[in-house]
C-alpha cells in the first residue's frame, strides 16, 4: 500500500500541488522581476559640456571624461547626462533665462533640434556619435552606467517640425504654441502633439530609444512625462521591457501623487518624488511612511537631493549643514539618490529671493567649476558623499525601501528610523535644523529592531567609526558642522549595560 504513494508520478503530482491544510490553488499570474538597478544606486547629474578646457571652454565628451574616475571614486553607480543632442537657435534662451540669447549662448539642451539633427544626433560641440560610444565605454570601465535623457519635444528648427508638422498643434495663423508649464514659459520649445499621429509617434520613440540602445544606453531618465498621454508611454515601455527588461525609465514627474502612481504602474522603474519640498520630521515622516506603504510594490522613488531647476530655500539658507544632513537623509531612507553637480560644493545662491532657480544656472550656461581648488579650500562635502554611499553598499539594509520605521525623540528638530535586512540593521538620528546644535532623547522600539526591550548592544556609528551602547533610551547631541547625524549599525548584542558614553 506504501509503495503506490511512492511512485515518481504521485511524487511529481505533489510537488507541483503541495497537500497543506487550508491552501487552494490560484489562477497563474505573471510576474515582472527587473535587475536590482531598477531600485538600489547612487546617481550623479552633469553637463559634459561645462568640463572644457582654458583653450575649449565647450566641453566634449573626451574633456567631460576627466571627471568620470572622481564619480565612480564618490561611489556612484549612474551618471546621468542632460540631453546632449544639437540645440535649436529660434528663440534660443540667454543665460539665466533671458529671452534674448547672445553671440556667445550656448542655448538649454532641452531645446531639441537643428540643422545638424534631432533625437538621434550628437551636438557637435560635445563630439561625434563615435564619441559619446567611447564616453560610455570609458564609464562602464571605472563601474558607471550611463543614463542619457529623453526629452519628447523640440525646438523649432528641430527636423520633425517640417518633416512631421502633423505632430504639432499649429493655431489658426499656421503657427505653433510654445510649451508651458505656469508659471514657466518655454519660448525656445514646441510640445508634441499626439492626437494627429500617435501611431507614427510610438514608433519614432521607440526607433529613438533603440538607436541609443543600441550604442551602450540601458537607462533613460524621462523629461517630463506626465505632459504625455498615459497609454502612450504603457506602449512604448511595454514594447521596449518586452525585448529589453534591462532597461530602465526614470520619470521626471513633479505633478499630482495620483499621476505619479500611474506612470510607475504602467512601466516606470522609477520616479522622481516630493523629498526636495519635505524637510520638517512630520513632513519627512508622513511621506516615507506612504512611500514604504503599499505603493512600494509598483513605485520605486528617487531621491534627487537637488537637480538644475530646484534649489530649495532649505538649502538656499541652511549653508554647509543643511547640504550635509539632506543628503544623510537621501541615501539613508531610499535606496535609490541622486545629486546634481555642484551639490558637492554647496552652491546655492538662487537667481532671486523666492526663487528656486540657480543664479546662473548651467540650464542656460557653460559653468565651469574649480575642483581641485575646492578640495584644497576644504569647500566639498565630497568625503561624506564618498562615505554614505560606501555605507549603503555595505548594508543590505538602505538597499530596500520597505521595513523603514520612526521611532521616537523628543524634539521636532530630531528624526530618528530604523531599517532592517536579516541581521543588518541601520539606526539613523539625524538633526534637521542646520543652524543650531539639538539635544534629544532617542526611544527606541526595540522589537522593531529584533531584540528584546531590555537589552543593551553596541552601535558603531559609520560616520565616524565610534562605537555607542545604545538601549531602549540613548541621549543624542548633534551639532552642525560636525556630526550632523549618527548612521549606526546595530551590532551584536552584548551583556546589559546602560548608557550611551562612546567606546572606541
Amino acid at each position: 500500500r506504501l509503495a503506490g504513494a511512492l511512485t515518481p508520478e504521485v511524487g511529481g503530482v505533489l510537488g507541483r500541488f503541495p497537500v497543506r491544510e487550508g491552501v487552494s490553488c490560484s489562477d497563474v499570474r505573471g510576474v515582472v522581476v527587473e535587475r536590482e538597478r531598477a531600485l538600489f544606486g547612487s546617481w550623479y547629474e552633469f553637463f559634459p559640456r561645462s568640463e572644457g578646457t582654458v583653450e575649449r571652454p565647450h566641453g566634449t565628451f573626451r574633456s567631460a571624461a576627466r571627471r568620470l574616475p572622481v564619480i565612480a571614486g564618490m561611489g556612484f553607480d549612474v551618471v546621468y547626462l542632460p540631453p546632449v543632442h544639437p540645440i535649436g537657435s529660434t528663440f534660443r534662451k540667454g543665460r539665466n533665462n533671458s529671452v534674448s540669447a547672445g553671440a556667445g549662448d550656448v542655448g538649454v539642451p532641452w531645446a531639441i533640434g537643428s540643422p545638424e539633427g534631432g533625437h538621434d544626433a550628437v551636438h557637435p560641440d560635445l563630439g561625434s556619435v563615435e564619441d559619446f560610444v567611447w564616453f560610455v565605454g570609458r564609464a562602464r570601465s571605472l563601474g558607471l552606467e550611463v543614463a542619457l535623457d529623453f526629452a519628447l519635444q523640440c525646438s523649432p528648427d528641430h527636423p520633425w517640425v517640417e518633416k512631421h508638422p502633423e505632430w504639432f498643434r499649429h493655431r489658426a495663423d499656421g503657427s505653433i504654441a510654445y510649451a508651458e508649464n505656469p508659471p514657466k514659459k518655454y519660448q525656445d520649445i514646441y510640445p508634441v502633439f499626439f492626437d494627429g499621429d500617435m501611431e507614427g509617434l510610438v514608433a519614432e520613440t521607440l526607433r529613438v530609444l533603440r538607436f541609443w540602445m543600441g550604442h551602450g544606453v540601458r537607462i533613460f531618465r524621462v523629461d517630463n512625462p506626465h505632459t504625455k498621454p498615459v497609454v502612450f508611454w504603457e506602449r512604448v515601455l511595454g514594447e521596449i521591457n518586452r525585448r529589453d527588461p534591462d532597461v530602465i525609465f526614470l520619470a521626471e514627474a513633479f505633478t499630482r501623487p495620483a499621476m505619479m502612481r500611474t506612470l510607475a504602474q504602467v512601466g516606470f522603474q522609477q520616479s522622481y518624488t516630493y523629498f526636495t519640498w519635505r524637510n520638517t520630521k512630520g513632513e519627512l515622516t508622513e511621506y516615507l511612511s506612504e512611500l514604504s506603504g503599499d505603493s512600494a510594490s509598483y513605485m520605486r522613488p528617487n531621491f534627487f537631493v537637488n537637480t538644475p531647476d530646484i534649489l530649495h530655500a532649505y538649502l538656499q539658507g541652511g549653508g554647509r549643514a543643511a547640504f550635509e544632513v539632506r543628503a544623510v537623509l537621501a541615501a539613508t531612507l531610499s535606496p535609490a539618490w541622486g545629486v546634481y553637480s555642484g551639490y558637492e560644493l554647496c552652491e546655492n545662491v538662487p537667481l532671486r529671493e523666492g526663487s528656486e532657480e540657480y543664479l546662473d544656472s548651467e540650464k542656460y550656461q557653460l559653468r565651469p567649476r574649480d575642483w581641485e581648488a575646492a578640495e584644497r579650500e576644504g569647500r566639498t562635502i565630497a568625503p561624506l558623499i564618498t562615505r554614505l554611499n560606501a555605507i549603503r553598499r555595505a548594508s543590505p539594509a538602505l538597499r530596500q525601501l520597505r521595513d523603514l520605521y520612526f521611532h521616537h525623540a523628543d524634539k521636532d528638530e530630531v528624526i530618528v528610523y530604523s531599517k532592517r535586512s536579516g541581521s543588518n540593521t541601520v539606526v539613523v538620528v539625524a538633526n534637521l535644523d542646520p543652524h543650531h546644535t539639538q539635544e534629544a532623547t532617542v526611544s527606541l522600539d526595540m522589537p522593531r529592531l529584533g531584540l528584546d526591550w531590555h537589552e543593551s548592544v553596541p552601535v558603531r556609528d559609520e560616520l565616524t567609526g565610534v562605537t555607542y551602547h545604545w538601549g531602549r533610551t540613548n541621549y543624542v547631541r548633534l551639532s552642525p558642522g560636525e556630526a550632523p547625524a549618527h548612521v549606526l549599525t546595530v551590532l551584536r548584542p552584548s551583556s546589559p549595560q546602560t548608557g550611551g558614553s562612546p567606546t572606541r
